[in-house]
């Protein structure tokens, strides 16, 4: 079933998982506005029944980041470029910025598991867009960077919290800061991907790790994802604390006494 199929982003369901693909191969699925309110739109467009998203892209990029067009004067037709959203005010600027980050920040929701299927570049926002998920299955062939830095910029799409959440201070600030490239065998040292395969085995490796996510509860899988993403922030007997109650639910459930 088809969701959404507009500005280089297709959204089709198929029982409880939903595939998220960005359709632009041509410009290596290069990111814009457009892009953007597309990609929170999907979001929006989910059915309840929904439990995994899958966001893939076709050609041999994953995402390439950023369309440059947006730096010149002339800009993307249809869209305001960055030169002229520079002379906005404060304001309106931070609402503009606020409103990209839509398309970034569903993919962690607690009621989904989110996978991304990462081939070739992901640059940027191809980048932050990888690592707004929860889970990241990678092609031998991934290339992941943070170029913004050599643009005169941060990465400002939800990206950095996450990439410190998974590899620490000291190696994202050495990431973002030079813009290297973080190939598939350091991403799977280091926590940026789940799992690396060869090219070809992408796609299976994926509904595979689907499979496995939807054989358990689906509410089993919501208090767990919720206690791990809590863990954090909370002190030693906090998460504790929230693991007797996360259980407590799940008995009650089980038993036929929750609410």
């Amino acid at each position: 079933m088809t969701l959404l199929d507009k500005d280089g982003v297709h959204v089709t369901a198929e029982g409880e998982v939903a595939t998220v693909t960005l359709t632009n191969p041509a410009r290596r699925n290069a990111q814009t506005p457009a892009t953007w309110r597309a990609l929170a739109e999907a979001g929006r467009v989910l059915p309840g029944s929904i439990r995994v998203v899958v966001l893939r892209a076709e050609g041999k990029s994953f995402s390439a980041g950023l369309d440059r067009r947006a730096f010149e004067p002339e800009g993307i037709e249809g869209e305001l470029s960055f030169l002229d959203l520079a002379r906005r005010t404060d304001t309106e600027l931070d609402a503009a910025v606020a409103e990209y980050q839509q398309a970034f920040t569903w993919w962690r929701r607690p009621d989904l598991v989110s996978i991304a299927a990462v081939q070739g570049h992901a640059i940027g926002a191809g980048f932050q867009l990888a690592l707004a998920c929860d889970l990241r299955v990678c092609a031998h062939d991934v290339q992941f960077a943070m170029r913004e830095t050599s643009l005169g910029l941060v990465p400002d799409l939800a990206g950095t919290h996450p990439l410190v959440g998974l590899v620490g201070y000291a190696r994202a600030l050495e990431i973002c800061a030079t813009g290297r490239f973080v190939h598939a065998d350091e991403a799977e040292r280091v926590g940026l991907a789940n799992l690396v395969v060869d090219a070809a085995q992408l796609e299976g490796a994926v509904t595979d790790l689907a499979a496995a996510l939807l054989a358990a509860p689906r509410d089993a899988v919501i208090e767990t994802k919720a206690l791990l993403a809590g863990a954090g922030t909370r002190s030693y007997d906090e998460q504790r604390a929230a693991e007797r109650a996360a259980q407590a639910r799940r008995l009650r459930d089980l038993a036929g006494l929750g609410e």
